[in-house]
């Protein structure tokens, strides 16, 4: 027969001779030479089990000593070595008890009178690599607690059925305001501003996120004090107690945006006023000297043969449409703001030069409220920058015969809606691309939401939500 020959160091409590000997044969049958330490009470096993120098691999145990016995020598038992495997012999057959053990630490409960070689050998084992397990589990729980708890970034874990918060860390009650027992009397949708109720939704529902188990997000939330601030979520699923929640951790970018937003706003003014000094050129010199050429053309009109009539008619028309072609041109690239009524004639100025083929089916609509809105000459150039990166997009790409545009303010907020019939495109494939990027940075000059619905062979709107208290940002 083959005998283990790992070096096991066993603890047997037991008062009686007869069965320590007996549970002592057993073991020397299937594990080569066992290092055995035998306590007949409790005072004894005590003495072994608070040297710290000695160590065991398992431990059994009665359940009755001459000092201690039953539920109090299993409570001491397992406090006193938690992590050493503890397998209870006994000749009572009380199966209550030996449940309410199990549940309690103890690794095993077997009768005396069914205990064999092979079966005391294999309770070893199993109580053995049982505890390796256990310990592995509690060792990975106690570095994800200090992950979680010890991280300077807020993070919580949210129910994903019910959106209740389950468990917050240090940083976000520091951060946020809440107290613990705030977070864990709320929904994850009550720290999120209103404007943010779409994005959520679709990522919430979203298919691919729910088969990726984890998605990212940009979002404002609302610490207790009512104080905005923009986060970058991070979220992974992960299984609690068998449900379904997200581990979530939110990075504050507050200042780093208003930073960023400070060198775009620098940068896109020193574009429009490189557009502006074009547009300005175009119209101010070119469209002079094209005047001039047909004033001077128009002077040698009586010197002109008949046999070349009709070229100097055709050097009229060129030297016209060069001279409307430029002033649309020099309007495109610098719109003139100078009242807030004029910020609807540029757009409608803009949709007809888009449609000057009258390729489309369009639809313009602005809200009377418009015009008592003080905006701001920089918010009416980005927004139509916006309009005008949009047509673009809808001219090169969508394949559309009907196009509608909305304008109005709702809730506070100033909405722009464009619609359009075409084609349609996957918004995962074009969220990347530079005039969806370029749109959405310049809505978000100004704390907005750009958000964009479209699909395969369903159009296309795009929605563009500013709040009014920032227009003068």
């Amino acid at each position: 027969m083959i005998k283990d020959k790992k070096r096991y160091n066993i603890l047997i409590i037991e008062d009686n001779p007869g069965d320590y000997l007996l549970v002592e044969e057993f073991l020397l049958e299937n594990i080569y030479l066992p290092n055995i330490l035998h306590a007949h009470n409790f005072k004894k096993a005590k003495e072994y089990l608070i040297d710290q120098n000695k160590s065991f691999d398992v431990i059994l145990m009665d359940l009755t000593l001459p000092d201690k016995a039953g539920d109090e020598l299993v409570t001491e038992m397992v406090n006193l070595r938690p992590h050493c495997p503890i397998v209870i012999l006994t000749g009572y057959t009380d199966i209550d008890f030996s449940i309410q053990s199990i549940s309690r630490g103890i690794s095993d409960y077997i009768l005396k009178d069914d205990l064999n070689a092979n079966m005391l050998y294999k309770s070893i084992i199993y109580a053995v690599e049982r505890k390796k397990s256990f310990l592995l589990i509690e060792e990975s729980e106690k570095r994800y607690s200090n992950l979680f708890h010890l991280s300077p970034q807020p993070m919580w874990l949210y129910d994903c059925e019910t959106l209740r918060f389950i468990q917050v860390n240090k940083a976000a009650i520091d951060h946020y305001g809440y107290t613990e027992a705030d977070f864990l009397s709320m929904l994850i949708t009550d720290i999120r501003t209103e404007e943010n109720a779409p994005e959520m939704n679709i990522l919430l529902n979203s298919k691919k996120q729910i088969e990726e188990c984890a998605f990212t997000g940009s979002f404002n939330h609302f610490k207790k004090n009512r104080e905005i601030i923009n986060v970058e979520v991070y979220s992974t699923e992960i299984m609690v107690k068998d449900r379904k929640c997200k581990s979530v951790i939110a990075v504050d970018v507050t200042e780093r945006n208003l930073y960023e937003h400070k060198i775009t706003k620098a940068i896109i003014k020193t574009q429009e006023e490189e557009r502006y000094e074009i547009g300005g050129e175009l119209h101010d010199n070119v469209c002079q000297i094209l005047a001039t050429s047909m004033i001077s053309l128009g002077m040698m009109k009586k010197y002109i043969e008949p046999t070349a009539e009709q070229w100097y008619k055709n050097a009229k028309d060129y030297i016209t449409m060069a001279s409307n072609e430029i002033r649309n041109l020099s309007h495109r690239l610098a719109p003139a703001f100078f009242d807030d009524s004029n910020f609807e004639v540029a757009i409608e100025i803009l949709f007809n030069t888009f449609n000057a083929a009258e390729e489309y089916e369009i639809a313009l609509h602005f809200d009377n409220k418009i015009s008592e809105e003080d905006l701001s000459l920089e918010m009416q150039l980005n927004l139509y920058r916006i309009v005008q990166e949009k047509l673009r997009n809808i001219m090169k790409y969508a394949k559309a015969t009907k196009i509608s545009m909305d304008f109005f303010i709702e809730n506070d907020m100033l909405v722009l809606k464009i619609t359009d019939n075409g084609v349609g495109f996957n918004t995962e494939d074009a969220k990347y691309g530079i005039g969806l990027a370029n749109m959405k940075r310049r809505t978000e000059l100004f704390s907005g939401n750009f958000l964009i619905k479209s699909s395969p062979g369903n159009g296309c709107v795009m929605t563009v939500c500013i709040p009014i208290n920032t227009k003068k940002l």
